[in-house]
């Protein structure tokens, strides 16, 4: 509706945020700005970024532009006061919009439908006119059975002269399913600005056997759990013989004052949960003093006498049920040979890890080599004793995401919300039809008007199919 001359500011404020246009260009500004907070990293170390604006225009304006973007607010773009002003006039613009319009929708909804004159009938846009024989009653019989086969519920009225008209409507409600639309992106935008001002995503790298209380922003923001977690071990799995991960795991222990409350083994798209905390297996890698970790082996005699021992570096032990000692004298956590047979660390990952091992019987040397972790066939000595290399604990560190988000729920329900709602708004209509039979000289005219508020085609195929049945007679009921 147009506003009088005399309009004041407040109605100019109302009209503007109830324009879709306004709606269109925030939610376009919104969608801008997202793209540049997507390209560059959030809440990460200058020189990433750069990085990537080096990439997109060139090393020599690259620092202009990150500081330029720095002082906008783009380094950390979801919780800064313009982006969360612009989400708030979007939902503003989108309550307002829905609250200007919803009285005339209303209107239409609960408006009941009611017969009206024969000659509006053929204004209409979807129409049909019929002269047939019969007799009226068999006529409305099979008008009503086909209307109610169709979903509709008929209401009758006399026309006079013995004529009468059947009128039915269904769908009126579908006309607020735009709402419940709106209404779901209002509960996902609430959901999303709970999370983000309520939860955090944080990291945390931690060692084998290691404990912490909680992990970080950024290297120098510890963000409390409210409780402890460890890592009791982390194992990578390859392909074959190569050196390409195949799947990495954590083994991990929840500790609540003081008490174990959780284990649970995590790894990629398998997180662990607790307190509305998500633990994601992210990365891994190795420390940097890897001659420090303890060896887990698992000793056998040609006998069958065995033992698991864990041993570290410079370490000895014997064999179960022989005099045979073992030294361990080297480690390796990538170990390779060249085309001369000698052996050299090619990598400071646990990739091909492997410990040499020098074994003496009374004080005399008798045996040694390379026994690899990954390789089975080293692990058997010459006179049938076995060293199996089952692992090499506590110098690997797993990485992990760890986020909460006390809004992810809400999302979750707006986004079941958004479906029922588009659903009902592409699929659904408003329908209204009215079936006029009068007796015109020796026939009886039939006169069909309809109308649809969306997928008006559908529904003209609808109408078709009821002129067929009732052009056919009684037998069109089949």
């Amino acid at each position: 509706m147009k506003k009088e001359k005399g309009s004041t500011f407040i109605d100019k404020i109302w009209d503007m945020f109830a324009s879709v246009k306004f709606a269109v260009i925030i939610f376009a500004v919104i969608a801008l700005t997202s793209i540049v907070g997507t390209i560059v990293e959030q809440q990460v170390e200058p020189e990433k970024n750069i990085v990537v604006l080096t990439k997109l225009f060139g090393e020599s304006v690259a620092p202009d532009i990150y500081n330029i973007l720095f002082k906008l607010g783009f380094m950390n773009m979801y919780h800064s006061w313009w982006f969360v002003a612009l989400l708030l006039l979007f939902a503003s613009s989108l309550i307002i919009c829905s609250i200007d319009r919803l009285p005339r929708i209303l209107k239409l909804v609960n408006e009941p439908i009611h017969p009206i004159p024969v000659e509006h009938l053929g204004k209409m846009t979807i129409k049909k006119t019929l002269d047939i024989r019969g007799k009226i009653p068999d006529i409305k019989q099979t008008a009503e059975t086909a209307l109610k086969a169709a979903g509709f519920k008929p209401s009758e009225a006399p026309t006079g002269n013995g004529g009468l008209q059947l009128y039915a409507e269904k769908g009126n409600l579908s006309r607020l399913g735009v709402y419940l639309t709106h209404i779901s992106i209002l509960v996902i935008l609430t959901g999303g600005m709970i999370g983000s001002f309520f939860g955090f995503n944080g990291y945390l790298q931690l060692n084998e056997g290691e404990t912490s209380s909680v992990a970080y922003k950024d290297p120098t923001t510890p963000i409390p759990l409210g409780f402890e977690i460890r890592c009791d071990n982390f194992e990578v799995y390859f392909y074959g013989d190569s050196d390409m991960p195949k799947d990495y795991k954590s083994w991990l222990t929840v500790i609540k004052n003081g008490k174990e409350v959780m284990k649970k083994t995590i790894e990629v798209n398998d997180p662990l949960k607790y307190e509305g905390i998500t633990f994601y297996q992210s990365s891994y890698g190795t420390g940097m003093d890897t001659d420090s970790g303890i060896f887990v082996l698992r000793v056998s005699s040609k006998d069958g006498k065995s033992a698991e021992i864990n041993p570290m570096l410079n370490d000895k032990f014997t064999i179960p049920g022989t005099s045979i000692t073992g030294h361990i004298k080297y480690f390796s956590p990538a170990l390779a040979l060249d085309p001369e047979g000698r052996a050299y660390t090619y990598a400071q990952q646990m990739l091909n890890p492997a410990t040499y091992i020098e074994f003496t019987e009374a004080g005399t040397q008798k045996y040694s080599g390379w026994f690899f972790r990954r390789y089975p066939n080293t692990w058997i000595l010459p006179d049938g004793n076995k060293v199996e290399f089952v692992n090499y604990w506590g110098v690997e560190y797993t990485g992990m995401q760890v986020r909460k988000d006390p809004g992810v729920f809400i999302v979750y329900f707006g986004c079941i919300i958004m479906a029922l709602g588009l659903y009902i708004t592409f699929f659904m209509s408003h329908r209204r039809i009215w079936v006029d039979i009068a007796r015109k000289n020796d026939n009886i005219k039939i006169s069909i008007g309809a109308s649809a508020n969306k997928n008006r085609a559908a529904f003209e195929g609808k109408i078709e199919k009821l002129a067929r049945i009732l052009g056919a007679g009684p037998e069109g009921k089949k």
